[in-house]
C-alpha cells in the first residue's frame, strides 16, 4: 500500500477529519489575527486606538472560531441540542465560577458600570481600570498603604463575577467631580471667627472653579442619576471637638487632582495663620490642674 492509499484510508476517520479541520481553523484564525494586528500597529499611531481595535479583533476571531467549531463538531441542530442537554448540568458544576465570569463580563459589555479609564473601588480594592476580559478586570490600584487615592503601582486582576456581589463605585461616571473635605483642628483659645473667614477664602481661591461647563454637565447627571446639589461653591462647617474647635473645608474638585489641591490649601493655610498669633493649630495636650 503506497502513501497516497495509507493517507486517505487515515482520512477516512471522521474523527481525524474533526481534528484536523480544527486544527487548520485555530492555525487560519492565529495568523488571520497576528496580520490584522501588525497592520494596527502600523497604521494607528494613539495607543487607546491600537487597544480597542485589538481587544475588538480578539472578540471577532473568538466569536468566528466557536462558529465554525460547533459546524465541525455538531453536523446539525439536533445533535447539538442533544449534546448540550447532556452536558449543560454537568458544565453548569464544574464551569460555575467561570460561567458567572463570563456573565459578568457580559453586563460589564452591556451595562457599562465602568469603562477603561475610569477610577472605580469594588469591594475593598480601587484603582484606575486598564483592561477588561472575559473572565476578569484589571485596576491599577490606588489607596491601601499610599494616602490620598494615589497609585500603589500594583495591577490587581478581579474576577468579573464580583460585580453581582460586590458594590461599586465609579468616581467618573455620571459626575467627574467629587467632594473633598480638609478638617483644621484649632485651639479652644484660637480666633476661630477670623480662622474661619481666612479657610473661606483660601477655599474660593484654591479649589475647583466652577465653570459653566461643569455646571451642565451636573444639570445633565441629575436628569440621569437625580444627583442634586443646591450649594456647589466652597464651604467651611464649624464644630467643636474634645480637642478644639473643628474647621471642615468642603469643596469640589477632580478625582485625580484631589491630593495636590490639598497640599496647595493647607501651605496657604500654614502661611496665612503664621501671621495670626491668635491662631493656633490644636494637637494632643494634657493639661494638669493644681489644688
Amino acid at each position: 500500500m503506497d502513501i497516497v492509499n495509507i493517507i486517505a484510508k487515515y482520512f477516512e476517520n471522521p474523527l481525524v477529519v474533526k481534528l484536523s479541520l480544527t486544527l487548520l481553523i485555530f492555525l487560519l484564525l492565529w495568523i488571520s489575527q497576528r496580520l490584522v494586528a501588525g497592520i494596527i500597529d502600523r497604521r494607528v499611531k494613539d495607543p487607546g486606538s491600537v487597544y480597542y481595535w485589538s481587544k475588538t479583533m480578539s472578540y471577532v476571531v473568538l466569536i468566528v472560531g466557536f462558529i465554525f467549531l460547533g459546524k465541525i463538531w455538531f453536523g446539525g441542530t439536533k445533535s447539538l441540542v442533544t449534546y448540550i442537554g447532556l452536558l449543560s448540568a454537568g458544565i453548569a458544576i464544574a464551569l460555575k465560577d467561570m460561567l458567572s465570569n463570563l456573565a459578568g463580563w457580559i453586563f460589564i459589555m452591556w451595562r457599562r458600570p465602568f469603562e477603561v479609564g475610569n477610577r472605580i473601588q469594588i469591594g475593598e480594592t480601587a484603582g484606575d481600570v486598564i483592561d477588561t476580559r472575559p473572565f476578569q478586570f484589571t485596576v491599577l490600584e490606588i489607596g491601601n498603604w499610599v494616602k490620598a487615592d494615589q497609585s500603589t503601582g500594583r495591577i490587581v486582576h478581579i474576577p468579573n463575577n464580583l460585580i453581582f456581589t460586590q458594590a461599586l463605585c465609579n468616581y467618573d461616571s455620571g459626575f467627574r467631580y467629587i467632594w473633598h473635605e480638609i478638617p483644621v483642628l484649632l485651639t479652644f483659645e484660637s480666633n476661630w471667627e477670623t480662622a474661619k473667614k481666612i479657610l473661606t477664602e483660601i477655599a474660593n481661591d484654591k479649589a475647583m472653579t466652577i465653570t459653566k461647563d461643569v455646571k451642565r454637565e451636573i444639570d445633565i447627571s441629575a436628569k440621569k442619576y437625580m444627583i442634586i446639589y443646591n450649594k456647589l461653591t466652597p464651604i467651611v462647617f464649624t464644630s467643636v471637638e474634645d480637642s478644639g474647635i473643628l474647621l471642615t473645608i468642603r469643596f469640589l474638585t477632580e478625582v485625580r487632582k484631589r491630593r495636590s489641591v490639598t497640599e496647595q490649601v493647607w501651605e496657604e493655610i500654614l502661611r496665612q495663620f503664621a501671621t495670626h498669633d491668635d491662631i493656633q493649630l490644636a494637637y494632643p495636650t494634657m493639661r494638669i490642674v493644681k489644688p
